[in-house]
């Protein structure tokens, strides 16, 4: 057997695979082959998006001393490579998955690097008979975690079987294990919004639960569809051990694929008609509110003993409850003893408040910038809209409102608007451009609608009522306000959040839809209102990345008309998370370890009577921001004087460019001039090889063939964007093929054959004459089989050669 001869994939059957089952691995349970890393980064230019292949991470084995614990990645090359070769890419797989441990092989050897040093040599090559056994990495692995012996069968402790855990929630749930069982009191864990928190946090208790770690647990969530979601979701499994600390029996819709709607009653914790708390259960889920707010509330978590719960985790950590005096805090200092596990997506960090002065150091961070360049989160295109009156307005003197308060002299801006100065016209403008937008995406695209109060919210449903009166005829939920306040719009949460029902498809909304809203399919985030916290700007950003290729859901769009994506451009936007602590007098330089600072001015307000209680103030009674009357106008037009569009560049900033200009870009970078291109198209035996190259570095031609505006081939929008040439539409160069009499050296079946294949390259482009599939089509039935056609030829090799010379005779 020459060695040389054989691919990577035999190198991995004939040579690896058995070196690792000799050492004593388990190859059902501890070894897993393609292990796909990433997604793949999604691209977007134009209304399209698509994911570059380039960036899907695949490792060639990962070995796992169990299930969801991995130890090591191996990384396999074929024999024409030295055993060296794969190291550096093992060790970048080895650092995703948070192991100490990795290995490179051609299959004459290993390559064997061991960050754990346990023998004091980092790298070195051993021999297909040394490879290292499970027990031997396993201990050497809780050794390099500084996991005690003691400590280490809790470690160990199961996942529960089922959905498959992606690489970075393995790390997030390990770290989060290993640092209780160690006997940390505070853990805070950092994911971005849509990348599995709950799910994370489900296996985190389920191990601890399990392992006689945490015994009993108390979760806390801030909105009361996220507790009855999570409990018939993915804390299902602990049902029977589970209840809601709540007196109010609620059933949870769920629809299954083939639309059948079903509804599961949560187990409630507590007594209807004595209020009493039933003990029996282990994990309790509750809402914050829930337990915090009158005496009677208060009374329900002081019915347990402050050592009851072993383990508190506290979702969305960084609304309130790091604040020393949130009423939040009570439950936390009640349970002081038991371990508090926080998980945010955006930690608090201001000179007044600190999750992390609370809880420590993150255990892990998984950053939006992260989960997009892994292919998990969605990216975005950012359009910014100017509107004339937000750019500064002064009303006429003695200008009267329509409730016939004189206007105060001054002049308005885009801060202003909304807040105290209300023109009617501005809603109808920003619902036009929103309705433009839908027109041109897709109509019932879902859309999230974030409005300075709840009053901004009515009037903007109203507004986009009018502006899609058609749809909005067939179906009033076309458009819904869901606030705080509203009832009717509360119940429709649910339904707008299910990927799996088409209406709501706009909702208005004020603060109730920043946090916690699992809306998957959401297309569109439309900003009209004024953001100046980070943390909430973040968390609005977040109800558009997650990602649903079922639905079509690759990308989102941000349509900004308050200039709120200028926080982009914050470091602070998705950097690592940092205290911001000023002593004063004679406090020490660093952070106490247990003190909280006390709480920010702009935190979002408790979720009590209505979740929009911050703007309670401004919702009907005509007071606008500091105590200024609100003028309401109805006669100012508003126009658009200004937009631009932005789109995420390769290194994850936002970048202004047309589709054009981006595209000149990376096709100046690939071809270094036309005569190289030409060269490159001419050579190539397939052209649409070139067209996918292309592509995959974000140059898609259907988009820029529409904003050309022309029937335009890849080749001619190329020579034409890149290089200046004057282009042909596809009909164009047909007929010019024509008028050369190519066919004259055809005949018979052959021939029209050939006439079809042209007919078929105006009309669809190149990609399909280059497929001998084209040949089953009905176009070319009436013609004979496709056996025959091809027979008319000559055979296959005279059928392709002819199929290039009427490309070369098109592209001449």
């Amino acid at each position: 057997m020459d060695k040389k001869k054989l691919s990577e994939r035999d190198i991995c059957t004939k040579f690896i695979t058995p070196a690792v089952q000799a050492a004593g691995w388990d190859t059902q349970r501890q070894m897993r082959e393609e292990v796909g890393l990433t997604a793949g980064r999604v691209l977007v230019r134009g209304n399209k998006g698509v994911r570059d292949r380039k960036t899907v991470l695949r490792a060639d084995y990962v070995l796992y001393f169990k299930p969801g614990l991995p130890l090591a990645v191996v990384e396999a090359k074929d024999n024409k490579h030295t055993v060296r070769d794969g190291i550096q890419q093992a060790l970048k797989y080895a650092d995703m998955l948070d192991v100490p441990f990795a290995f490179s092989s051609n299959g004459d050897g290993f390559v064997f690097h061991d960050k754990t040093l346990a023998d004091g040599v980092l790298e070195r090559e051993i021999t297909l008979a040394e490879f290292p056994s499970p027990d031997l990495l396993w201990q050497r692995y809780l050794a390099w975690k500084g996991i005690a012996s003691t400590q280490a069968a809790l470690y160990a402790q199961d996942y529960h079987p089922g959905r498959t855990a992606r690489y970075y929630q393995v790390n997030a749930i390990n770290r989060s294990v290993e640092a209780v069982i160690k006997g940390q009191k505070r853990v805070l864990l950092v994911m971005a919004t849509g990348t599995g928190k709950t799910f994370t946090a489900f296996q985190i208790i389920w191990r601890l639960w399990k392992s006689g770690t945490s015994k009993r647990i108390l979760f806390l969530a801030d909105r009361n569809i996220l507790v009855d979601q999570t409990m018939v979701g993915d804390f299902k499994p602990f049902k029977g051990a589970m209840a809601k600390l709540s007196v109010n029996q609620k059933g949870v819709e769920k629809v299954d694929a083939s639309g059948q709607i079903s509804t599961e009653m949560v187990a409630l914790g507590v007594n209807a008609a004595t209020k009493k708390v039933d003990k029996s259960y282990e994990i309790y889920l509750s809402l914050y509110q829930a337990v915090t707010g009158s005496e009677e509330e208060r009374n329900i978590y002081k019915q347990f003993s402050p050592d009851f719960f072993d383990l508190v985790v506290i979702d969305e950590c960084h609304r309130g409850s790091a604040a020393e005096d949130s009423a939040w805090r009570d439950i936390l200092d009640y349970f002081g003893s038991a371990v508090h596990l926080g998980l945010t997506a955006t930690p608090k960090e201001t000179a007044d408040v600190s999750n992390i002065t609370y809880f420590g150091e993150p255990v892990y961070t998984y950053s939006l910038k992260q989960g997009i360049e892994d292919g998990f989160l969605a990216p975005y295109k950012v359009i910014r809209v100017d509107l004339d009156k937000d750019l500064g307005w002064r009303p006429p003197v003695g200008k009267v409102d329509a409730k016939g308060q004189i206007v105060e002299d001054r002049i308005y801006n885009q801060k202003d608007m909304n807040k105290a100065l209300v023109l009617t016209q501005r809603d109808e403008a920003v619902a036009r451009r929103i309705t433009e937008l839908l027109h041109a995406t897709g109509r019932m695209n879902k859309t999230i609608v974030f409005c300075e109060d709840i009053d901004h919210a009515s009037r903007m449903r109203q507004a986009l009522l009018n502006a899609n009166s058609d749809l909005a005829a067939a179906n009033p939920k076309y458009v819904v306000q869901i606030t705080g306040d509203n009832t009717e719009g509360k119940l429709e949460l649910d339904n707008f959040i299910d990927p799996k029902r088409a209406y709501p498809v706009i909702a208005t909304t004020s603060r109730l839809m920043t946090t916690g809203v699992d809306a998957q399919t959401c297309k569109l985030v439309v900003l009209d209102r004024t953001i100046n916290s980070m943390t909430e700007f973040k968390q609005i950003i977040g109800r558009g990345t997650r990602i649903n290729e079922d639905y079509g859901k690759l990308w989102f769009t941000i349509l900004d008309f308050k200039k709120a994506t200028e926080n982009f451009a914050d470091p602070a936007f998705d950097g690592e998370p940092t205290v911001i602590y000023e002593p004063s007098g004679g406090e020490p330089i660093t952070p106490p370890e247990d003190t909280v600072l006390p709480p920010e001015g702009d935190a979002a307000p408790m979720p009590g009577a209505g979740e929009d209680a911050g703007e309670a103030g401004d919702a009907h009674g005509g007071q606008g921001g500091g105590g200024r009357v609100k003028y309401v106008i109805n006669d100012v037009p508003v126009y658009v004087v200004n937009e631009r569009v932005q789109y995420m560049g390769s290194d994850g900033k936002l970048i202004t460019e047309s589709l054009k200009d981006y595209t000149r870009i990376q096709l100046n970078q690939r071809f270094a001039s036309l005569d190289a291109f030409l060269q490159s198209w001419s050579d190539a035996d397939k052209k649409q090889a070139i067209v996918d190259e292309l592509e995959a570095l974000g140059v898609f031609f259907d988009e820029l063939a529409k904003e050309v505006g022309k029937d335009l081939d890849p080749f001619d929008l190329i020579c034409h964007i890149a290089f200046g040439q004057k282009p042909l539409t596809r009909r164009e160069r047909a007929e010019q093929v024509k008028k050369k009499d190519y066919f004259a050296r055809h005949s018979g079946t052959a021939r029209r054959v050939l006439e079809k294949l042209l007919d078929k390259y105006a009309d669809e482009g190149i990609a399909n004459i280059e497929q001998t599939e084209v040949l089953r089509t009905p176009d070319f039935a009436a013609l004979g089989s496709p056996v025959e056609l091809i027979k008319s030829f000559g055979g296959k090799p005279q059928y392709h050669r002819a199929v290039r010379e009427l490309e070369q005779a098109l592209y001449q």
